[in-house]
């Protein structure tokens, strides 16, 4: 059988109320530290009684009378000296302390934390520490016991020994702090976590299993981390709009103070990009007539979300990454650095380990958001789940617009069976669910979408996706558009090196951008980079210069 241990404070004034020595009426008053050896319910094998050094007169009178009252209880006395026994800091760091280097023995000792006596900072400390199993126990609270000393007609009588010693010992009442035991909060827990599972899919009821799993994982993460998360997944397949409704969970539950500031870095470019997320002083270059705080520091104790993180210029990555890392960060144009404590959110459509690999974004900075990553699958993926959004975007419409729209049965049924099948490509995914059926409840009349509105909505997509294929095919005849009839001489290992470096060139800014990332792998082998040069050679070949490629 295991014995029974209990660790907790003296209780400089309920220990020593009633007297000590050899006072009998001591033996009449709730004492919380004596108490607990009197227990008719439980032994107290050994106690590990922690007191302040000035305090030990008291502790060793204590310790008297419980070897009086239970003689088979060990006292351990154990002096910690507290400058300031209502510094959570301190008091918390001693006890850390104590616990890290306790020899624990759970295969035959029951551990018992006395909550009752201390501070109030001491009681805190005690709960946060065995919550998170430093203690490896249960927490024991006691009180003194409420009782009445009256007869069958409510006059009093004289209190009996039993009773003035049942009046001594007090109540203890433990504290499991195993969650799980307790099915009543279990349960509400189950529902909390439902409740804000659905917040982050705007109540829509989703059915893709998937989807809905990444989504959960995303609950505890959310709750439980302030490290970078990082959105991944194609254009228009939701990234902004989780991210934000990330925000509005983390600030519910108070674990955030700040704003919520989102940046499209597809959009930021050269100096201007350094001034949108990191902020100018006054004179920085030329218009910068004021001081600009910059979006980093106006997303201070907040979330920032950078979409298309993959996107930034190396210069950006680098103090980005600093600014993760370090909370802090030099404006353009300052040499005094500011700080900014803010959890990044970055999304993507870009494959980040691929460009990686091209040496177009740093492995440092992808590492460090790599953390919790989550893959959002698009609108094809999820055909599943068509129908509760369309059910959802319709009353987005209705609040925004004060009109209610319904589809006629058939209607809906013919929409539906179309948006799940495979002739739809649903290329701008849950965006362009929202574009279509926004024009089928505008053009609609009478509050009602009937099978016409559908089947020219249908005809509008189809000739849409027909005309994206059009381009993709243009796209992909590059070295025909450039060459002309000097393509078809090519061989099919030629044609297809030359696609790739014109498909670089046209979206690089220049012409030592698109070596670099063409001969990203090459270069580190080489004492001196010459990128520009070497893609010179390779374009002229073919009888391409730069500006030509360009055009």
């Amino acid at each position: 059988m295991k014995k029974t241990v209990v660790i907790g404070f003296l209780g400089t004034k309920l220990d020593a109320i009633g007297g000590l020595g050899k006072n009998p009426k001591r033996w009449e008053k709730w004492r919380p530290t004596v108490g607990l050896c009197q227990q008719q319910n439980f032994t107290v094998d050994r106690l590990e009684l922690l007191h302040d050094p000035r305090d030990r007169n008291l502790a060793e009178r204590i310790a008297l009378d419980i070897g009086e009252i239970s003689p088979v209880t060990e006292v351990r006395r154990v002096e910690m000296a507290l400058s300031d026994p209502w510094d959570f800091e301190e008091v918390y760091t001693r006890l850390h302390d104590f616990a890290s280097h306790y020899a624990f023995d759970v295969e035959n000792e029951d551990y018992l934390v006395h909550i009752t006596t201390g501070t109030h900072v001491a009681q805190i400390c005690w709960f946060l520490l065995t919550e998170a199993h430093y203690f490896p126990g249960r927490l024991i609270q006691t009180s003194p016991r409420r009782h009445k000393a009256g007869g069958e007609n409510g006059m009093e009588t004289p209190a009996t020994n039993h009773t003035a010693a049942m009046a001594a010992a007090g109540n203890a009442n433990i504290i499991d702090l195993d969650l799980s035991r307790y099915n009543q909060i279990a349960r509400r827990f189950r529902r909390e976590q439902a409740d804000t599972v659905s917040r982050l899919k705007s109540g829509i009821a989703t059915k893709n299993a998937a989807f809905n799993t990444m989504i959960e994982q995303i609950e505890r993460v959310a709750g439980r981390s302030r490290a970078p998360m990082l959105l991944t997944g194609p254009t228009g397949a939701g990234k902004s709009f989780l991210a934000r409704r990330i925000f509005e969970l983390k600030k519910e539950r108070q674990h955030l103070a700040g704003r919520f500031v989102e940046v499209n870095c597809a959009t930021l470019r050269g100096e201007s990009a350094m001034s949108a997320l990191f902020g100018h002083v006054k004179g920085a270059f030329t218009g910068a007539q004021n001081e600009r705080p910059g979006l980093l520091r106006s997303a201070d104790g907040g979330v920032l979300f950078l979409d298309e993180i993959g996107e930034l210029g190396q210069d950006e990555q680098a103090m980005l990454l600093k600014a993760i890392e370090d909370k802090r960060f030099l404006p353009f144009g300052s040499d005094s650095e500011v700080t900014s404590d803010f959890q990044l959110i970055a999304g993507t459509h870009r494959k980040l380990r691929e460009r990686v690999r091209e040496g177009s974004f740093r492995e440092d900075l992808y590492a460090r958001i790599n953390l919790w990553t989550f893959a959002l699958p698009g609108l094809a993926e999820r055909p599943e789940d068509i129908e509760p959004n369309l059910d959802y975007e319709l009353e987005r419409y209705a609040e925004r617009e004060g009109v209610q729209m319904r589809f006629n049965v058939e209607a809906r049924r013919r929409y539906l069976a179309f948006a799940c099948s495979d002739a739809a490509r649903w290329t701008g995914n849950f965006r362009e669910l929202t574009s279509s059926l926004t024009r089928l409840a505008t053009l609609a009349s009478g509050g009602r979408i009937t099978e016409t509105d559908v089947t020219r909505e249908i005809e509008r997509l189809r000739a849409t996706w027909d005309e994206s294929r059009t381009d993709d095919a243009n796209v992909e005849d590059l070295a025909q558009t450039t060459l002309g009839d000097a393509a078809a001489t090519l061989d099919l290992f030629d044609r297809c090196q030359l696609e790739t470096v014109l498909t670089t060139c046209r979206h690089a800014s220049s012409l030592s951008e698109a070596g670099r990332l063409l001969f990203a792998q090459s270069r580190r082998q080489k004492k001196q980079a010459n990128d520009a040069d070497r893609l010179r050679k390779y374009l002229l070949k073919f009888g391409l210069d730069w500006e030509q490629v360009k055009r």
